[in-house]
């Protein structure tokens, strides 16, 4: 089975073709770039290439495997459209899976924290145990909250706020990605609708009701001033 593996998660914007067997996971191609502020620029060259050096075409694919974040809302949803895009344009499944997953698949051996940047003086972090799987999180929040934590190592690109002995790798690999998801895609699991994990609220929120304003009684012996012009849509009293 060949797959298709993405992450826009992180400032790493990777893609890769993994061959998924019963007994095995090889990586056949990668392409990582580093940029935070071109994910949607970079992601499909990366993704063209990364079939190309595998040698294999988009309908040559079998399913997509995206992480899902945690991470910043612009860069995150880039990759996260894109594999939905590919997998309706090419009638494969795509299976989301957690970004720290993934990294915790390539460093796992020891309890191991993630950590990545999430902006804002803040870092999403989660934490595993030695078979990599995730035990706490992940969570938001301030750099010092993730301090002396009982992991024996920390991953990811903000690892070093943890205060903990620092291993690779800094973003997921396409073969981690593919390991979280990988007894799914063996199973034949119809995927479901991808849910990203933002963590925060959203900074857009809905406009409470539209206050009236109405008008105050003039002092006596003074000339109440003349009503302004009412919004557009609305008559005045």
């Amino acid at each position: 089975m060949l797959v298709l593996a993405l992450d826009t998660a992180t400032p790493a914007v990777t893609a890769g073709v993994v061959e998924l067997t019963d007994t095995g996971i090889v990586q056949r191609s990668v392409h990582v770039t580093h940029d935070a502020r071109k994910h949607a620029e970079l992601l499909m060259p990366g993704v063209l290439t990364a079939c190309a050096d595998a040698g294999v075409a988009l309908r040559d694919l079998h399913a997509v495997v995206t992480g899902t974040g945690p991470g910043p809302f612009t860069g995150l949803r880039v990759g996260m459209v894109t594999a939905a895009a590919l997998g309706d344009a090419l009638g494969i499944g795509v299976h989301g899976v957690c970004t720290h997953d993934a990294i915790a698949a390539d460093a796992r051996g020891e309890a191991l924290l993630v950590v990545t940047d999430a902006r804002r003086r803040e870092v999403y972090w989660a934490a595993y145990d030695a078979d990599g799987r995730r035990v706490d999180g992940p969570h938001v929040t301030a750099p010092a909250d993730v301090v002396g934590h009982a992991a024996v190592r920390a991953a990811g690109g903000s690892a070093a706020v943890s205060g903990l002995p620092v291993v690779g790798p800094e973003s997921p690999s396409p073969a981690g990605l593919v390991t979280v998801a990988a007894d799914a895609l063996r199973a034949g699991v119809v995927p479901g609708p991808l849910e990203p994990l933002y963590l925060r609220r959203p900074d857009a929120v809905e406009p409470g009701a539209r206050k009236r304003v109405t008008g105050s009684s003039a002092p006596a012996g003074t000339t109440a001033p003349a009503p302004t012009a009412s919004p557009v849509g609305e008559r005045s009293a």
